[in-house]
């Protein structure tokens, strides 16, 4: 009978435990955590065949469990308050911020007004928005002054924020009809080029992109060559920036996100580093949790635009820092002083036949159109 029974709990504990690690490794894709759970169910095994040959009475037996269940226990307790230390020092994920705040109509929206009806007013067809999330306060802002409200709907949505890469994607299937962006990639530019058509770019405001890292950080100002050598790999300890003598975490976003598109150009001749994708951080800096976000660490360095991690990310744990001992703020922006100082776009196609087009760029150019600009928190770029 103990035979019977030993085979049919080992079969069991086996089939059981064979699901729980596939499963673990499906839904993790971390291979240290499948190796915890098929060794947990090894010792279950073990165990359970010692408890059926009653073998478990020995306290040598029943201490070895307590201490290998104990072990699970606080390996699963530590992973998990690891997780949760890791979601609360995050604060560059576009998910942590609530676009639906800036809808056009909506009520209680934040979306900047003009002080009277703009002069502008667009009839049916109406245009199909999109653009990058760091932009989608302004060109819900331009919706909300010259769409009709009875005509608008908020639920088949024409204004939406697909990020940038999305964006551009929806652009070149003609699903949008003008899209708000930095300047387009080599990728988007070779792309036009196959299809025959011109991206048509009309400067609408100017933006900053910046660098942050931890308020506690001592480092406050660094230089353009800095920046290059950090994300060349050249400078990997912050004590080489008059800082503390940690390695730094300097962190990227995916290739096709307008802000690494960004850090490319700022780049210039230097070779871009290739950040790791898992959760071992070289001395040449690294990325954690398999995310591409940017957290919040005391030795990391992150970088966005200045009205997305000032203004749409309120996060009083981060600070940007001085390029070449100038700040990135309204003034230096508007003047060029700061280094990192580029237009965003209202962008189409040239093929594009929608009669709206045209006036809606002319008017977001005109007065009207700058004033909501700097009234979004924006730099205009005609004023």
């Amino acid at each position: 009978m103990r035979v019977i029974a030993s085979f049919m709990v080992s079969v069991m504990i086996l089939f059981v435990g064979f699901y729980a690690t596939v499963m673990t490794l499906l839904s993790t894709g971390k291979e240290q955590y499948g190796v915890v759970v098929a060794f947990f169910v090894l010792t279950l095994l073990v165990f359970a065949n010692l408890l059926v040959w009653d073998r478990f009475s020995n306290k040598a037996v029943k201490y070895s469990f307590i201490g290998l269940i104990s072990c699970f226990i606080l390996f699963v307790v530590f992973e998990n308050v690891k997780s949760w230390h890791l979601k609360s020092l995050q604060v560059m994920s576009t998910q942590d911020v609530d676009l639906s705040v800036y809808e056009p109509f909506a009520k209680d929206s934040l979306v900047a007004t003009l002080d009277a009806s703009a002069s502008f007013k667009m009839e049916e067809p109406l245009l199909k928005l999109d653009g990058s999330t760091a932009l989608y306060p302004i060109f819900a802002a331009f919706a909300q002054a010259v769409y009709p409200k009875d005509l608008y709907d908020s639920a088949g949505s024409e204004v939406q924020s697909t990020q940038t890469s999305g964006a551009w994607v929806n652009l070149m299937k003609e699903e949008s009809d003008l899209i708000f962006a930095p300047e387009p990639p080599i990728t988007i530019q070779d792309l036009a080029k196959s299809k025959e058509v011109q991206l048509e770019l009309t400067p609408i405001g100017k933006e900053a992109f910046v660098f942050f890292v931890h308020k506690d950080n001592p480092v406050s100002d660094i230089t353009l060559e800095d920046v290059q050598n950090i994300y060349s790999g050249e400078i990997t300890n912050w004590k080489e920036l008059g800082g503390k003598d940690e390695a730094i975490l300097a962190f990227q976003r995916p290739e096709d996100s307008g802000s690494q598109q960004m850090l490319m150009k700022v780049m210039g001749a230097k070779r871009l580093m290739e950040a790791p994708k898992d959760q071992q951080v070289t001395g040449m800096g690294g990325i954690i949790e398999e995310t591409l976000d940017y957290e919040n660490r005391k030795n990391a360095i992150g970088f966005s635009f200045r009205f997305f991690s000032e203004t749409m990310v309120q996060n009083n744990k981060i600070k940007h820092l001085s390029i070449n001992g100038v700040s990135p703020s309204i003034t230096s922006i508007q003047e060029d002083t700061y280094p990192f100082v580029s237009p965003f776009y209202a962008v189409h196609l040239s093929t594009s036949t929608n009669p709206n087009l045209v006036p809606f760029l002319e008017w977001m150019q005109s007065d009207e159109g700058q004033t909501l600009v700097e009234k979004s928190g924006y730099v205009p770029y005609y004023k």
